[in-house]
């Protein structure tokens, strides 16, 4: 009897134990929750916007999109209100989150189409999807975006191309035409690695196809070249000597010297337009 009324009792201190814990746990993080409303408790809408800029120049880009969404809370309805928007865009854009970049940037065109910087929104997607998927080490070293997903590359295009479409006089039209010629390039490119693919695989017929349709629809880019070799050399395969011989004749017309930017050249063309061209802020 004494025995159960001994574990009886130490089941009762536990529960009361851990009731206390919970209470205290509550305490503290409604202190802290009070702790980060304070923090800004005094701020004024130009504060914010002063120490948001000054976080996301730093490269404290997560800093800088806490304090941009705190400011957008407290003064929903400013003057400001439409910039704040089109700056977290930016700042999500600088902290490699290019889902929630594109997505306000896409809020910012829906709630503020005549604003005079919606010609920026449009542009900035094209960058997000322009620097999807490359990463500094690939920003600095000549590895080949042609190899790479082409779908963000041709939501880049589409962007750049909407932008130029939609606002032929904005600042950032030049830019975007020469993003856009790195683009094709990469994009013709890509189809020259599936077509050679196709070649190794001995399936010359879908060869053909992917190279006439490099020459079709990418037209002055620098795979043109490539795809002339890749049909002169899937012809003779097929025993279509005559094509194929046409086919020679078109490159030794057009590259007399061979392709006029060798391949391994053309693969850091974007890199080297990332580099070199700036309007990015």
């Amino acid at each position: 009897m004494r025995l159960i009324l001994i574990k009886f009792l130490f089941i009762c201190c536990l529960g009361l134990s851990l009731q206390g814990c919970g209470t205290l746990k509550e305490y503290f993080s409604s202190d802290s929750s009070a702790s980060e409303e304070d923090e800004y408790a005094d701020w004024t809408a130009e504060k914010f916007r002063t120490e948001a800029k000054a976080a996301v120049d730093a490269g404290s880009y997560e800093k800088g999109i806490k304090i941009y969404e705190a400011l957008e809370s407290r003064y929903p309805f400013g003057e400001e209100s439409a910039q704040t928007q089109l700056d977290i865009a930016y700042a999500y854009y600088k902290n490699n989150d290019p889902d929630s970049a594109t997505a306000a940037a896409d809020r910012f065109i829906k709630m503020n189409p005549r604003n005079p910087a919606v010609d920026y929104a449009y542009y900035l997607k094209g960058l997000v999807n322009y620097n999807r998927g490359i990463g500094f080490i690939d920003r600095f070293l000549p590895t080949d975006t042609s190899q790479r997903d082409p779908g963000t590359a041709r939501d880049a295009l589409k962007n750049f191309e909407e932008l130029i479409r939609l606002f032929p006089h904005s600042k950032y039209v030049a830019d975007a035409r020469q993003r856009i010629i790195a683009l094709r390039n990469n994009l013709a490119m890509y189809e020259i690695h599936v077509a050679r693919y196709y070649m190794k695989r001995k399936a010359y017929v879908a060869a053909v196809d992917r190279a006439s349709a490099i020459i079709e629809k990418y037209q002055r880019t620098t795979a043109v070249p490539f795809a002339l070799l890749i049909l002169q050399e899937a012809y003779t395969n097929l025993g279509m000597a005559d094509i194929a011989q046409d086919s020679k004749r078109v490159y030794d017309l057009n590259y007399p010297n061979g392709p006029p930017v060798p391949e391994h050249v053309n693969s850091t063309t974007s890199h080297k337009i990332w580099d070199f061209i700036g309007l990015e802020k």
